[in-house]
């Protein structure tokens, strides 16, 4: 039998990983990429450059694969829609159509009753002024940003009328929570009530990016289940096939709230390589390439420390002990903020 072809829109370390995964199960790659210094190109079988708007180039992309896949979430939803034409894109384009927007995603969340943070739709300072019962607050673009990046902490009447909105953009305006921990649960999705769930895994960030992951995570053992069934609920209900990130805080109070959906693969999820018998990268694999579904079990407990900027420098020639995994991402400018790659340390579970 011909081997499966699985198409990755992006070409980033997501994507790299994806096709190391893939690679393992003995799926070929195809990637689609408007960066021609894609670190993922060293990882797939193909490669094509090109934008994503790129009729021509996205059919042929189409095509090529059997199953198609993404890194990243913010790929137009007409792109996903013109692929899903030719070749089944997973998760489903309408997903995406629901997540990648800030405002459709928490109405989403509500609408199926699971807790976030109070939040208001904004399109002009009027109406920043007019929900100010919302501060202190963050207030953030509907679309796009991600790490920190188009959001503003507003804290007064004064930093109201100090922001300029651009006219041409929406936001949403979301109250801080007096925040204790902040964790994210990675779950796949085979098919209804077919899961493959990790524990909780505890994120600390620095300037709005992750910094550190580790498993066990500090919380309480209500919150971990309470976080997994909001987890395969919020699954179930988009009609998921894959793995999916849910990104979740506490407050002072114990108070369980959804921050935001990762409809993919995602970063607090790496030290799964090293820790699961399963990674969350080839339970996505096996999930979209209808594989067989392994049970997933942890081998090790584990930290993950991302490498950002000129982090990466101090370890590209240093040596490691043997419980100590270096990734570098392969990524040929350092720049400040960018994930240049990560380290992740096991520890024995204590009953080995």
């Amino acid at each position: 039998m011909p081997k499966k072809v699985l198409g990755i829109i992006g070409g980033g370390q997501l994507g790299s990983m994806l096709a190391s995964a893939a690679r393992k199960v003995n799926i070929k790659t195809i990637i689609i990429c408007d960066d021609p210094n894609a670190p993922a190109k060293k990882f797939a079988d193909e490669f094509i450059l090109s934008n994503y708007n790129n009729d021509q180039k996205i059919e042929e992309f189409a095509k090529k694969a059997d199953i198609v896949t993404f890194e990243f979430e913010n790929i137009p939803y007409l792109t996903l829609e013109k692929i899903n034409k030719f070749t089944k894109v997973l998760p489903e384009p309408n997903i995406n159509k629901i997540i990648q927007n800030r405002l459709t995603e928490k109405d989403f969340l509500n609408k199926i009753n699971i807790k976030t943070t109070l939040y208001a739709s904004i399109e002009n300072e009027e109406e920043l002024k007019l929900n100010k019962r919302l501060l202190p607050g963050l207030l953030k673009t509907c679309t796009l940003g991600y790490d920190g990046k188009g959001q503003h902490e507003i804290n007064s009447i004064e930093d109201i009328n100090n922001i300029k909105l651009d006219p041409k953009k929406k936001y949403i305006l979301e109250k801080l929570v007096k925040l204790k921990k902040e964790f994210s649960v990675i779950v796949t999705r085979f098919a209804s009530e077919k899961y493959e769930i990790y524990e909780p895994i505890e994120n600390y960030h620095e300037e709005q990016i992750l910094k550190n992951s580790k498993i066990p995570s500090d919380i309480s053992d209500d919150i971990k289940e309470k976080s997994k069934v909001w987890s395969k609920t919020i699954a179930e209900k988009l009609n998921y096939i894959g793995t999916m990130c849910v990104e979740f805080f506490i407050d002072k109070n114990e108070n369980l709230y959804v921050n935001e959906i990762a409809p993919r693969v995602h970063n607090s999820g790496h030290l799964t390589i090293n820790s699961h018998n399963v990674s969350q990268f080839e339970n996505h694999i096996r999930a979209i390439c209808s594989l067989e579904k392994i049970p997933t079990k942890k081998l090790f407990n584990a930290e993950m420390i991302n490498l950002i900027g000129s982090d990466i420098s101090n370890y590209r020639n240093k040596k490691f002990k043997e419980n100590e995994f270096f990734y570098d991402y392969l990524k040929n400018e350092i720049k400040n903020k960018r994930k240049m790659g990560h380290l992740t340390i096991v520890k024995k579970l204590k009953n080995k």
